[in-house]
C-alpha cells in the first residue's frame, strides 16, 4: 500500500482541480443559460374572456407612453428596407405574424411630404371612395383618433404636437379637432391624411364575423374602399380578393386572430408582390405584372406591412398596411437579395402563379440569377446570410 501513497498524492492536484471544473460548468450551466426566445405570437392570442360575439366589455388596458424614434428626421429618416421573400422550393401558406412592439404601430420617414400630399389630395377629390366611415365604425374610428392623438406626438414630436382640441401636424400647420364631436370631418379622412399607413376599422357582428366598417385606404395601386365597405373578412378575401388558398389554408386562422386578440399583444405581418410599372398607378388592386417578354426594367417589387391590434374601449381592431414600391433594378444589388427572390418565384405552386403573373416573369428570372451569379462569383458566401439580414429585412 506504501508504494502507492506516493502515487495517489501526486495525483490529488488534479482530482482537485477535476472536480472545481466539474461545479464551475455545472454553475455555469444554469445560470448562463441561453436567453429563452419569445412565445410565438400565436399563444399571445390566448382567448379572452368569455363573451357573446359582437359584443365587447371595454378593457382597462392602456398603451404605454411611445418612445420617441431614434434620430427621426423629416430629411433624413429613409424608407425600411423590407425583403420578406424567402428561398424556395417551399413558398410558405401562412399568416406570418410576429409580434409587434406598441411603439412601433405607425411608420413615418423622409418620404412623408410625398404621402400627405397625395393622401389628402386624394382625400379631398375622391371622398367616399377611398375613406370613409360606416354607423357601426363611428366609435372605433373615434378611439382611433384618440390613439393617434396620444401616440404621434410621442413617437414623432418633431413632426406632431398634441393640443387641446386634438393635434396639430408641425410640418403643413394643420390642426385637427378629434375631442368634440361633431368633428366637421370623418374621422378616418382624419386618421387618413395624419399617417402614411392606409387604415381599416373592422367590427364583429352577432354572426361572429368581423365586417370593414371604416376606412382610408388612399394609396394608388391597391383595392377600393367603398367597393369592400361592410364586407366580412372571408368575402373580401374569397370572393373579392380571390386570394389563393385563403379558404383551405388561411381563413380559420384569421378568424381566430380577430377573434383572440387582445389589446396588449398587437401583431404585424409582411407581404410581397412583383408587379409591372403600369399597375403602381392603376386604380384598383393589382397582383403581377402586366406583358409577356417585359424586361427587368419593368418590374417593380412591392412589399406591405401590416399590423393588427385590438382598441381597449370600443373592441374594433385597427388593421393598417403601409406600401413600399421599388424598382426590381434598384434592390438586385443588395446581397442575396436577387437569388432569394429567383427562388421564392419559382417556388409559387400553379395556383399562386396564375394569380401573382408568373408567365410574365421570364425575362426577370434569367436577369435575377445572372445578378445572383455575379454576387457568388465576386465572393458571396452562402452560408452567411443571416449574419448579413434577418427576417423580414
Amino acid at each position: 500500500m506504501d508504494k502507492f501513497l506516493p502515487l495517489v498524492m501526486s495525483m490529488w492536484p488534479f482530482a482537485i482541480a477535476l472536480a472545481c471544473l466539474l461545479v464551475w460548468s455545472t454553475i455555469r450551466r444554469f445560470t448562463l443559460r441561453p436567453k429563452i426566445s419569445p412565445k410565438p405570437p400565436s399563444s399571445q392570442w390566448k382567448k379572452g374572456p368569455d363573451r357573446q360575439p359582437g359584443t365587447w366589455t371595454p378593457s382597462t388596458y392602456t398603451r404605454p407612453p411611445a418612445e420617441p424614434y431614434p434620430d427621426w428626421s423629416l430629411q433624413d429618416t429613409k424608407p425600411l428596407l423590407y425583403r420578406p421573400h424567402k428561398w424556395g422550393p417551399k413558398y410558405p401558406i401562412t399568416m406570418g405574424l410576429r409580434a409587434m412592439p406598441m411603439d412601433e404601430w405607425v411608420e413615418l420617414d423622409n418620404r412623408y411630404p410625398y404621402f400627405h400630399d397625395e393622401r389628402t389630395t386624394r382625400i379631398r377629390e375622391m371622398g367616399i371612395t377611398v375613406s370613409q366611415t360606416a354607423p357601426e365604425g363611428l366609435a372605433g374610428a373615434h378611439e382611433l383618433l384618440d390613439e393617434l392623438r396620444e401616440y404621434l406626438p410621442q413617437r414623432y414630436p418633431s413632426l406632431f404636437r398634441k393640443t387641446a382640441e386634438g393635434i396639430e401636424n408641425l410640418f403643413t400647420g394643420d390642426a385637427f379637432n378629434t375631442v368634440d364631436p361633431p368633428l366637421g370631418q370623418d374621422p378616418m379622412q382624419i386618421a387618413g391624411s395624419l399617417v402614411q399607413e392606409d387604415v381599416c376599422i373592422l367590427v364583429e357582428r352577432a354572426d361572429g364575423q368581423y365586417y370593414l366598417a371604416g376606412g382610408a385606404v388612399c394609396t394608388r395601386g391597391v383595392w377600393c374602399l367603398q367597393e369592400r365597405l361592410g364586407m366580412p373578412l372571408s368575402q373580401i378575401h374569397i370572393e373579392y380578393g380571390k386570394v389563393p388558398h385563403f379558404k383551405e389554408k388561411l381563413e380559420k386562422g384569421v378568424m381566430n386572430l380577430f377573434r383572440r386578440i387582445q389589446p396588449e399583444n398587437p401583431v404585424q405581418r409582411n407581404t410581397w408582390y412583383v408587379i409591372g410599372e403600369d399597375a403602381i398607378n392603376r386604380e384598383g388592386f393589382t397582383v403581377g405584372a402586366g406583358q409577356v417578354g417585359m424586361s427587368e426594367d419593368n418590374f417593380f417589387y412591392k412589399t406591405e406591412r401590416q399590423t393588427v391590434r385590438r382598441l381597449p374601449l370600443s373592441g374594433a381592431v385597427v388593421f393598417t398596411f403601409r406600401t413600399y414600391t421599388v424598382p426590381i433594378t434598384d434592390m438586385v444589388d443588395e446581397p442575396y437579395a436577387p437569388g432569394r427572390l429567383a427562388s421564392a418565384i419559382r417556388s409559387w405552386d400553379p395556383e399562386m402563379a396564375k394569380y401573382k403573373g408568373r408567365e410574365t416573369f421570364d425575362k426577370l428570372l434569367d436577369f435575377l440569377d445572372e445578378k445572383h451569379n455575379e454576387q457568388v462569383d465576386h465572393g458571396l458566401d452562402m452560408s452567411k446570410e443571416d449574419e448579413v439580414h434577418k427576417y423580414p429585412y
